[in-house]
Formats: structure tokens, sequence, C-alpha cells
């Protein structure tokens, strides 16, 4: 019985968040404590979801300080210089632009937040495109690639989901997972290198002044606003240091090359006269994140802590008035809240899915389902099986309603929940050009694609990079 139950828990979670009946963070909440009334244990809900709440807390900590982190550095201009190096680097070669379009995206991901990548990217990226008429899928294909190993990353959702799900350290599960998932970021920029050799076979070589020159392609309709969009020739649209798509830094001029300086003011990814800027800071900011990321790396201390203390710090030094700091708290707010309050939420669905047993009963059910000869190679089993999941299914029903199934399943084998974790992770590549991802349709939004000639180019390389990664993470010995 609880078996039944526990897959129409499962069942009924991932279908009023697919269909949009109910936002995650209330369907995580209510559809236990419903179920958890049925099976005849309401009366300890509260203990589940307390157990849960404390066990859940470090990771929701983590999220809230490096969305925290990450925004103040965008702000702050620490990757603005490296916006400007790669457009300098691409100058009119397809080629190089592709491949600085993978670049691009993976140092912006940084930030564990795929629209603001998207926004950046595309903003930076998209004049180029315009003035050389290269395809513009070949841009949002690479930079939700890109997007989708980096990912990955503690702060990014799915590690911290998958360590959420199977009371796990985020480290635990990322650290022994960066030579697979490099392995994967390689794969990103071969294929950009690939792409961009066969644009630069089609349209050929320009100089920078050429492209300069030349008119932009006209506008088409843009995926997802019901309309045409009219933009001044080679305009990208614009985004803020904050990411909320204000700015004045992006717009390329209406063409020609009367005035050089203001044409290489139309290849800007970010407003370079932002008030948030702090170029005296910007040697700080550096060492600042990187001694962050080696720390992480090293396990000096436990993440939640080391992001905990870098927010401060960074708020500190770069916004030492009261206001300002307020100001910026402000704006990354909505982020914080949003992944925060998720976590927070999934206490409820992990408390109820095990405190009540229905997650062993259901991981008997599999074990019984799979044969003998791949309980050993459950591992391998999740990370092929989160491919398809992840794509036709939110992160949230993937990591929150199947993954400690399978886990159980592989633990029946033999196989540690921690491998079952990094296996989980293989799929991210394809799940960035999910029609449940958001973030997505900001990317072709604001790039002009149509989402199905998104979908049908990128599908065939997501797949393999995320097979990649897969295969990287089995020959390494990591899952």
């Amino acid at each position: 019985m609880l078996t039944i139950l526990g897959f129409a828990m499962i069942a009924t979670f991932l279908v009023l968040i697919m269909t949009k009946k109910m936002s995650p963070i209330a369907a995580l909440v209510l559809i236990p404590a419903l179920f958890c009334v049925a099976v005849g244990q309401g009366a300890q809900l509260g203990d589940y979801v307390i157990e849960g709440v404390g066990n859940l807390a470090p990771t929701a900590a983590m999220l809230m300080f490096a969305i925290v982190y990450f925004g103040v550095m965008i702000d702050v201009g620490l990757f603005d210089p490296i916006v400007r190096g790669i457009l300098k680097f691409c100058q009119a070669d397809p080629m190089r632009i592709v491949v600085g379009t993978a670049v691009l995206a993976a140092i912006v991901s940084l930030d564990g937040d795929g629209s603001t990548t998207f926004m950046i990217t595309v903003s930076a990226m998209y004049p180029l495109y315009k003035r050389l008429k290269m395809s513009l899928v070949v841009m949002t294909g690479v930079a939700a690639t890109a997007n989708g190993v980096m990912n990955t990353l503690p702060w990014g959702g799915p590690t911290a989901r998958a360590a959420t799900a199977l009371k796990l350290d985020a480290s635990e599960i990322f650290v022994p997972m960066i030579p697979a998932l490099a392995m994967g970021l390689l794969a990103v920029f071969v294929l950009a290198y690939v792409l961009g050799i066969r644009e630069r076979k089609r349209l050929g070589m320009l100089t920078l002044d050429e492209a300069l020159a030349r008119e932009p392609e006209p506008e088409t309709v843009s995926a997802g606003t019901g309309g045409k969009d009219r933009l001044r020739k080679g305009a990208a649209a614009p985004v803020s240091a904050s990411g909320t798509g204000t700015g004045s830094g992006t717009s390329a001029p209406a063409g020609g090359t009367e005035d050089a300086d203001e044409d290489d003011d139309a290849f800007q990814g970010l407003d370079p006269n932002r008030p948030t800027l702090r170029p005296k800071l910007y040697w700080f900011n550096a060492g600042l994140t990187a001694a962050l990321l080696a720390a992480m790396i090293m396990e000096l201390l436990p993440i939640p802590v080391l992001f905990l203390l870098g927010a401060a710090l960074a708020l500190t030094v770069n916004f030492p008035h009261m206001p300002d700091q307020r100001a910026r708290i402000a704006a990354h707010a909505d982020n914080v809240l949003n992944v925060s309050g998720m976590v927070f939420a999934a206490a409820v669905f992990t408390g109820v899915l095990t405190g009540t047993g229905m997650v062993e009963h259901m991981a008997d059910w599999v074990v019984g389902t799979v044969p003998d000869a791949m309980g050993p190679h459950m591992a391998i089993v999740t990370g092929l099986l989160s491919l398809p999941l992840t794509y036709f299914m939110s992160n949230d029903g993937f990591y929150f309603g199947v993954l400690p199934v399978l886990a159980e399943a592989g633990a029946a084998h033999g196989v540690s929940p921690v491998e079952i974790a990094r296996a989980s992770l293989a799929g991210q590549a394809l799940h960035m050009s999910s029609p449940l991802v958001p973030a997505v349709y900001v990317l072709v939004g604001m790039a002009k694609v149509e989402f199905g000639d998104h979908t049908r180019f990128t599908v065939k390389w997501a797949v393999l990079t995320s097979l990649v990664v897969l295969a990287a993470g089995i020959l390494f010995g990591i899952m």
C-alpha cells in the first residue's frame, strides 16, 4: 500500500508542477502533507518536517550566500574585463565568436543563475552574430549546453538538490566529479570549435572594421514575445549588473564606421557606466573569488561557511555604507528567496517520503524490477535515466521524487548513495534546454530564436555532452 501511495504522491507532485497548476514550493509542502495524513501518520508530520529542516539548513545557507556573493561580483564589475577580453579575442572570426560564446557562458555561469548567464552572454555576443549574419541557434545551443555543464556547481541547483534529497554533503558529491565535468566542458569547447569552423566556411572571415560596417539582418519574431521586436540595427537586449534587463551599454549603433569609439561600445556586454562598479577593488574581488573557490575545492571549511564569510566580506568592502549594502541585497532577494524557499519546502517532501516508509517500499519494488545483473550498475542506470527524466520533468521532480528511490535501489545492491548522486548530474547539459526551464525562454527570447529551432539544433549536442560526462565519470572511477 505504501508503495502505491508513494508513487501516487510523486506522480501527483510531478503532474501539478509540470502543468503549472501549483508552484514547486506549494507542491513540495501541500502534497506530502496530504499524503502523510492519507497513510495515517498525520500526527508525526511535525516531527518529519522539523527533522528535514534541520538536515537542509546548511544547503539553504550555501545557496543563499552564494547567490548574494556572485551577484555582488557581477555588480562590481569582476566579469567585465573577461567579457571585453573575449570580445576582443573574437574579432570578426566566426570560429572565435562561437568559442568565445562557450567560454563566456561557462565563466558567467559561476553565479549559479541561468537567467543571468544568458542575459550577459546574449547581450555581449548578439551584435557580433547579427552583423556577421551568423546562425543564432549556434549561439543559443552553445550557451545553453555550456551553462548546463556548469549548472552542476554546488550552488547552481542540481548538486544542492541531490545533496538535499539524499542527505549528503554537497562537496562530497561535487569535488570528485570535477574531472568528469571538466571533460564535459571540454566537449562543449570542442563542439563550439567545430560549429565555429562550419560557420567560418559558410560566411568567410572579415576584419572587425568590415564587420562594424555591415548591416545586420532584419529582426525575426522573438520567441515568447508574441510579436516582432523592432530594435536598432545590431542591438542586443540590454542587461544591468543585476541581470534585470535594464541598462544602456549594449546597444549597437545604426551602422557605418563614422565613430569608431561608439562602434566599439556596441560590443560591450554590460553597462560600463553602472554605479555599482568598483574598479579600484578589482584585484581584491578577483583574489577573494579565487581564494573562495580554492578553499571550496580543498574543503578547508564547509561550503556554507565559506560563502557566508565571502558574501559578508564582499558586501562590507565593496559597499561600506549600509544603504548600499541593503540595495545590493534587495537586488538579489528574489533569487535568494526562491531558492532557499524551495530547499526548506523540500524538507516536507523528503521528510514525509522517508519518515512514512514510502521510499523504502518503493525502493524494494524498484529493486525487484531491476535485473540482478544490472543491480551493481545502478549508478550507470541512474546516469542514463537522468537524461530523459531531467528533460521531461523539472529538477525538483527528478531529485526530490525519483532520485531517493534510485538511491535506495542502488543501496540494496551495494552502490553508495553518493555514487548515485554523482551519476544523477550527468543529464544537466540536456536539462538546460528543457521546455520546463524558465531560463531557456530568456535565452531564446533575447536571441530572437524560435524555441522549436533551438530544441532541434541543441538536443543532439546536449545529449552527446551528457554522455561524455557519464563516460568520463565511469572511466575515472567516480561512479
